[in-house]
């Protein structure tokens, strides 16, 4: 009798941790898919990023360039994705961001330009007496 509230309980553990959760990742899925509207960005199944220009039931018709549109069903959307934010990357929370300071490499560099040195770019050009040993 124990062994049969054992077995019982692991079931509706794994059931719990389980089955539940995955259903309710697909009830998820099935509702993004169903809800995509004209307009929306979409990534396909097979990797591709589109707007969604027509919707009729099942089909869609998915803009992946300028004039270049694909038929294909609601099951081939992977993704609905967020709208983007047209805000200044330059500008969080209304708040301008400071310009990062320039590495010490950078600072080598601008500091050679400014003196008129030439950067080395290749073996030959570092030894000035290459072109005399010919």
């Amino acid at each position: 009798m124990s062994f049969l509230i054992i077995m019982v309980l692991l079931l509706v553990v794994m059931y719990v941790l389980m089955i539940r959760p995955q259903r309710q990742r697909q009830a998820q899925q099935q509702a993004m898919i169903t809800g995509a509207r004209v307009g929306d960005d979409v990534l396909t199944t097979g990797g591709i990023y589109g707007t969604v220009t027509e919707a009729d039931g099942d089909d869609v018709v998915v803009e992946i360039a300028q004039g270049l549109q694909v038929h294909m069903t609601r099951r081939g959307i992977a993704a609905v994705l967020p709208p983007e934010a047209d805000d200044d990357p330059d500008v969080v929370d209304g708040e301008a961001l400071e310009a990062d300071e320039p590495d010490d490499a950078d600072e080598v560099d601008e500091a050679a330009v400014r003196e008129g040195v030439e950067p080395v770019t290749s073996e030959g050009a570092a030894d000035p007496t290459a072109g005399e040993r010919g």
